[in-house]
């Protein structure tokens, strides 16, 4: 088995190789694929563009060919796996596709973290489509500043930043709370006023884990 992750920041290997390890994956399981220049694209464009959601289908196509599945990591090009999944020869899931759907399951309120502006969007869509179906409430929260930091290499004040908004979210009546990039799950461990917060690495490699196995 095969699982193809397309990255848009190169640390996020380590936090997909760190979730495969956490469910029990075997070594090698995971390729991974660093597109920055899609991220940066969009950031300058204010959000996902048709141009760049169309780039981003052809990458996705190209991993396919040569995966059992493939993984898009970023939320803010989400979108463009639907498109490409039509198309694909293996299957297309978006990370945050699968944290949507393990958070809305238990209803409740349920708080949406994001770092970056421009996922705000994309995001606020896809949660709020998925808790149609278990009566869940949905708020979608910019952590202020907290990509600034990440974008300047200060891993850590940037999760602290999030785990401050995650223990905030509880205070204030959150059933649970999601953290919808992958590059915020080191701050679920670092939350101590609710359950951990859910991650999409973990919740993405579980799900193509479970379409590949029913798959045969």
């Amino acid at each position: 088995m095969t699982i193809v992750c397309l990255h848009t920041a190169e640390s996020n290997i380590a936090v997909f190789e760190a979730a495969a390890r956490e469910l029990g994956f075997p070594d090698g399981i995971l390729r991974h694929v660093v597109r920055p220049e899609l991220l940066a694209a969009a950031e300058q464009a204010g959000g996902l563009t048709p141009d760049i959601a169309s780039e981003t289908g052809s990458v996705l196509l190209g991993l396919a060919r040569d995966a059992d599945a493939v993984v898009l990591t970023c939320s803010t090009l989400g979108p463009a796996a639907a498109e490409a999944g039509k198309a694909a020869s293996a299957p297309i899931l978006r990370a945050d596709g699968a944290l949507a759907e393990n958070a809305v399951q238990a209803g409740g309120k349920i708080v949406v973290l994001c770092a970056v502006e421009t996922t705000m969007e994309p995001t606020g869509q896809l949660f709020a489509d998925a808790a149609h179906q278990f009566g869940a409430t949905v708020e979608v929260r910019l952590v202020p500043g907290a990509w600034a930091l990440f974008k300047a290499g200060d891993r850590d004040g940037y999760l602290s930043a999030i785990a401050e908004a995650g223990d905030a979210a509880y205070d204030e009546g959150a059933s649970i709370v999601a953290l919808a990039q992958a590059s915020m799950a080191g701050a679920a461990d670092l939350v101590r006023k609710g359950p951990k917060p859910l991650r999409s690495p973990t919740a993405a490699l579980a799900a193509a884990a479970e379409q590949l196995s029913q798959k045969g």
